[in-house]
């Protein structure tokens, strides 16, 4: 008993600290990725283009960052699972994201190809980052948390990134109040903003959060066995018909998310609706998201994560049908909320349902495949829904969302959650990585 109040002691303070780090990037993802590049990149970037030329940058841009994180990932992951490197590559790839996302500030009107550039390079740390980031999910709690620790990080990720971007929104309503020129100089400043705020809230994780000892001993004798366990890692999951389902699945429900998200100011701008009011609905998100992610993470321990992605993919297709026919400001409020209500469940029952299925020892290298397909799907997701735009019409880009959702959904119920096959089949207990 002596030994269970610290044991215990220090499990609370590496969940916190770890789910600050969500608090601390979804700055980025909230100030930068939804909020203000799409509409910058749009009215001061791409000045005087067509903005259906402009939005199909936009896209691109997204999905040239994605791809590179796909074929990197895996690697990357493998490596560090055997160099005890989870917390040393998240740093590395923190860092690029920090930069790039400081020196959008740096960028002058009309040169949309360095902030293109810029912006996949801020991605690509990002998007990095998070792939050592939810592998060290099943470092910092038992697995009968999970699906609980994995909805207080995406909770966290919502108030965090809300309040720094209800801050910045602020700065661009009035930029005199803090001091600056105009709602250009604000943009531009709400980008360092982002920058140091990630910075700073994301120490604890660098202090507190421990992982296993390397299991070999080098560099270079961690990227040799890294290179080969990824493909072992192949030859697993092809094995593990119930991982390679779940991974299709993720991918193409996941795509429908992460486009939602990421087009969702360009596709209100498309439609004539105000960059200010565009701005607000995305505040709803984060506000909504906070509690309603923290809350699915306890629905996911009552009626199964299934049941819980299954409740938010319902909720993303009738959104979706309602998105064609969307016509007037409060309609967009009104999706904003449904959309707060279940993305982050969406997002953390996944990430939980999936720790459940992998292999204990080898979460690194699982959770590089995951996010290959997460962030891979961002190369298939907004050029897609730019296409149906041009091909259909606008409002019926939509249709590429209800497709990707519904493949997603029906590649799910193809899943039996035989996490204890799994594991044996590499001869790894479920928490070997707490032992």
């Amino acid at each position: 008993m002596d030994h269970e109040a610290p044991a215990a002691s220090h499990e609370r303070r590496a969940v916190w600290a770890w789910a600050l780090y969500d608090w601390a990037n979804s700055a980025y993802a909230t100030a930068v990725v939804a909020g203000f590049f799409p509409v910058f990149f749009q009215a001061y970037w791409s000045a005087g283009t067509d903005p259906a030329v402009a939005t199909s940058r936009l896209g691109f841009a997204n999905g040239l960052s994605g791809a590179l994180i796909a074929v990197s990932a895996p690697v990357l992951g493998a490596i560090a699972d055997y160099a005890g490197a989870k917390r040393l590559l998240l740093g590395l790839f923190m860092v690029l994201g920090l930069v790039g996302t400081a020196a959008l500030s740096l960028v002058g009107p009309g040169s949309w190809l360095a902030a293109a550039a810029l912006f996949v390079l801020a991605n690509v740390g990002f998007m990095g980052a998070n792939v050592f980031y939810d592998a060290l999910l099943v470092v910092v709690s038992r697995p009968g948390r999970w699906h609980f620790v994995s909805g207080l990080g995406y909770g966290m990720g919502y108030l965090g990134g809300g309040l720094l971007f209800a801050g910045c929104v602020a700065a661009t309503l009035d930029p005199q109040l803090f001091a600056l020129a105009d709602k250009a100089q604000a943009v531009r400043a709400s980008f360092v903003a982002t920058a140091v705020w990630w910075l700073v809230f994301s120490l604890p994780l660098f202090i507190w959060v421990s992982e296993p000892a390397p299991r070999v001993s080098g560099v270079g004798a961690a990227v040799r066995t890294g290179l080969a366990e990824v493909r072992h890692t192949l030859a697993k999951v092809r094995s593990m018909r119930q991982i390679g389902l779940f991974l299709i699945a993720y991918w193409l429900y996941m795509d429908g998310v992460q486009t939602t998200y990421v087009m969702a100011v360009s596709y209100g701008e498309s439609l004539g609706f105000g960059s200010d009011d565009l701005i607000a609905a995305l505040l709803v998100v984060q506000f909504v998201g906070f509690p309603a992610a923290i809350a699915f993470g306890k629905l996911g321990e009552r009626i199964g994560p299934r049941t819980g992605i299954y409740i938010g993919l319902g909720v993303y297709m009738a959104v979706s049908v309602w998105g064609i026919f969307l016509s007037a400001v409060w309609e967009f409020f009104a999706i904003a909320v449904l959309v707060g209500l279940v993305q982050g469940g969406v997002q953390a029952l996944s990430r939980s349902f999936y720790a459940r299925l992998i292999p204990g020892g080898e979460a690194g290298e699982f959770f590089g495949f995951y996010n290959l397909l997460g962030k891979f799907a961002t190369l298939l997701g907004p050029p897609l829904f730019g296409l149906f735009g041009v091909w259909f019409g606008q409002r019926y880009s939509m249709l590429a969302l209800i497709i990707l959702f519904a493949a997603g959904g029906l590649a799910l119920s193809r899943v039996h959650e035989t996490r204890s096959a799994g594991q044996r089949a590499v001869g790894s207990p479920p928490n070997q990585e707490h032992q």
